[in-house]
């Protein structure tokens, strides 16, 4: 069948005539360093190893390990609903990257056979699922850090129907669920775990930590653990979870009013000050603190008298860790901020977790480590780009300048060749990641 042409008449005497008759082209030629960063880590494929597949082998025509890539990398690339497949399963790149031949007529998989993977999930699968990424963590850190901060946070994820065990949070003034996060200091990911939106106490995340802790001391026995967390996770229970596992913590603490009194001088003094100079007043203390009837013992919480131009700012810390009040507030626990919050907003706003729309609550913890795999590779790639403007910037940046490049497919007898667009403006840092993920030694 000849191919359709039309032309538009607006460039001066001559006519533009399109016709769809060139070679195979895509928009997403870069996913080729994403497809080597997991060839490198070995993620997926740890994955579907891991995962039980009970469909009939005889009618099966797409692999699990062909649908995780397929549904892993779409993300990545920011497609994050399975209703994509509908139009990116003839795409020659995410072919190629899903370890077809680009120029094939087979198909990835379609969107339902993709839904029908993740509505299948059960505990089962979503634990596997988990602890391959825990175990992916080590793979790619095979060295021994001088110490190791285990960020905790939750992230309110607003759901929509009659989604299990989703529940109103008044904070937040919707309906919701409260996936619990856990990063490194270095905003690498350990565990992602969906949480209801009625909150539970800290008994899940210690028993989250609990697991964790155990894996990183077989694989480094001396290693020193700091949990660090808001005042969210500021409890009895964890206080003793926390000497149990032989680790410090440094958490946020909630005001009330014995806390308030102690600090009333140092708020004072902080004002006058103010008062004198007119320029923003920072003074910094600490003090032993026991909630009465609550706490097992006396902890060192630290104090934060601010006050400036809008008004007084008074924070406090509770915290196992010994050193100057200041030097740990502005130098471990603000940092959390940066490693934490902006890992979350990768997550949440460059890779859509919060896309968890399913009516089951597994078959959402299966669609969040799925998003949180697809994380996992980004880091990744981020990681490869040390060195270069592209080594600190957000995730949904990295993809644009990275992976969203023009490019045309063309097949010969020996080779398949990706011929990305000329114009592409950042040529020399991709091709300088291509050859370290390709040539570097692992690790």
């Amino acid at each position: 069948m000849a191919a359709t042409q039309v032309e538009f008449p607006f460039v001066g005497a001559r006519k533009i005539r399109a016709v769809f008759d060139a070679e195979p082209i895509s928009s997403d030629g870069g996913a080729l360093l994403r497809r080597q960063v997991d060839r490198r880590v070995g993620l997926l494929d740890a994955l579907s190893a891991t995962l039980p597949d009970s469909r009939d082998r005889r009618y099966v025509e797409h692999p699990l390990v062909e649908l995780l890539r397929q549904r892993v990398y779409g993300i990545a690339l920011g497609y994050e609903d399975c209703n994509d497949a509908t139009t990116l399963r003839r795409d020659p790149v995410l072919k190629a990257c899903c370890d077809l031949d680009p120029l094939s007529d087979r198909n990835l998989a379609s969107q339902p056979t993709l839904s029908r993977l993740e509505n299948e999930a059960g505990p089962k699968s979503c634990y596997l699922l988990a602890r391959v990424i825990l175990e992916s963590y080590f793979v790619r850190h095979p060295k021994r850090p001088k110490r190791l901060i285990l960020d905790l946070d939750t992230t309110a994820d607003p759901t929509h129907g009659q989604q299990e065990f989703s529940a109103f949070h008044a904070f937040y003034d919707e309906h919701v669920y409260l996936p619990l996060l856990i990063y490194d200091q270095d905003g690498d990911l350990l565990a992602a775990v969906l949480q209801p939106g009625k909150p539970q106490g800290v008994g899940g995340v210690v028993a989250v930590l609990r697991r964790i802790v155990a894996r990183v001391r077989k694989q480094w026995p001396r290693v020193p653990i700091v949990i660090r967390g808001d005042s969210g996770f500021a409890s009895p229970e964890m206080y003793v979870a926390c000497k149990q596992l032989n680790v410090d913590f440094l958490l946020g603490l909630g005001p009330n009013s014995r806390l308030k009194k102690i600090a009333a001088p140092l708020q004072e003094k902080a004002k006058r000050r103010f008062l004198r100079t007119n320029e923003k007043v920072r003074i910094f203390t600490s003090t032993r603190y026991r909630a009465r009837r609550r706490w097992p013992r006396s902890y060192r919480v630290l104090i934060k008298a601010e006050h400036q131009s809008i008004g007084a700012n008074v924070r406090f810390v509770v915290t196992t860790l010994q050193g100057r009040a200041q030097e740990l507030y502005d130098g471990c626990y603000v940092e959390r901020g940066e490693a934490c919050e902006n890992s979350i907003k990768d997550l949440k706003n460059a890779l859509k977790a919060d896309r968890l729309s399913c009516h089951r609550f597994w078959a959402n913890q299966f669609r969040l480590l799925l998003h949180s795999a697809a994380y996992v590779l980004m880091y990744e790639l981020r990681r490869a780009a040390h060195g270069t403007e592209l080594e600190d910037v957000q995730m949904d940046t990295l993809r644009l300048r990275l992976l969203k490049i023009g490019v045309q497919i063309a097949s010969t007898a020996r080779r398949v060749w990706f011929h990305l667009t000329s114009s592409y403006p950042w040529q020399a840092t991709w091709s300088l990641i291509a050859r370290r993920l390709v040539h570097e030694p692992d690790g």
